[in-house]
């Protein structure tokens, strides 16, 4: 029999390796022909996977990054024990993408985790998730030598719980405002190489030293920047309460005036989740 239809099985033999469940299998003309689109495919995977050379891949390290905002992207390595369980991860964390971050599946596959799977991940700065599979020795040496991370599940909702953890971790903070008081500018002091003093008296609140401010004049925002000097009775001081007098200088603004309203506030970083 020269040809095979739809359904009918076939032995191929001389394969290098052992093709993943859901490659495409093509036949060509010649050998040749062959080669030459393997090592274009080749090729092309890696450009995609974009594969350089990077620190390794602990969840340590990674989650350094994740707070210095130094990634955005969350590169992951995903093996399980049936395609479908490989289809239903990949297709649920990718949900998770949108416009500040994204999950890169780099590579994925039935089987347990080998070798090439950890150096994969090593070189990515990636992470390794095993879904009912686990590392051979090989694997595992070569992992705890690498300090690479393995992690594995045997319940896929926790396995996505996981990644969206560490996405949320990925995204910028909502920064919100807290205003925390009020005071009043009674009277401007002109010290000679240092400018303008407000003598003020805290109407609500509190003042804080390193606490934003924004000054007010008839209601409208005239400055905003931070306090250069916050004193009581001539002593330098963190924070000064409702209901108490004190000399403010403003950072890198001088023109003040009798009746101008001081407007102190935090500003409150809060985690954003998926």
């Amino acid at each position: 029999q020269k040809d095979a239809g739809p359904s009918l099985p076939v032995e191929v033999l001389g394969w290098n390796g052992t093709p993943q469940a859901g490659d495409e299998f093509v036949v060509v003309e010649n050998e040749a022909q062959a080669r030459q689109i393997t090592e274009y495919r080749i090729k092309k995977e890696l450009e995609e996977k974009n594969i350089v050379s990077a620190s390794k891949g602990s969840i340590d390290d990674i989650f350094a990054q994740i707070k210095q905002g130094q990634i955005k992207e969350l590169p992951i390595i995903i093996k399980a024990d049936t395609q479908g369980s490989v289809e239903a991860i990949k297709s649920s964390v990718s949900k998770f993408d949108n416009d500040e971050i994204k999950v890169n599946v780099v590579h994925s596959g039935t089987g347990g985790i080998t070798e090439s799977d950890i150096s994969l991940a090593s070189s990515m700065n990636g992470l390794i998730f095993g879904f009912n599979v686990r590392a051979n020795s090989q694997a595992r040496d070569l992992a705890e030598k690498n300090n690479q991370d393995l992690r594995y599940y045997s319940i896929i909702y926790d396995l996505i719980d996981d990644v969206k953890q560490m996405l949320s971790g990925m995204l910028a903070p909502e920064i919100s405002e807290n205003l925390i008081g009020y005071a009043e500018i009674r009277q401007v002091f002109k010290v000679t190489k240092l400018g303008n003093i407000a003598g003020c008296y805290v109407n609500s609140g509190i003042v804080k030293r390193g606490a934003g401010v924004r000054l007010l004049r008839d209601d409208v925002v005239i400055y905003e920047g931070s306090l250069k000097q916050l004193k009581r009775e001539k002593n330098d001081v963190k924070e000064v309460k409702q209901n108490y007098e004190c000399g403010m200088m403003f950072e890198n603004y001088d023109d003040i005036k009798e009746g101008d309203v001081v407007e102190c506030f935090e500003k409150v970083e809060k985690q954003r989740q998926i």
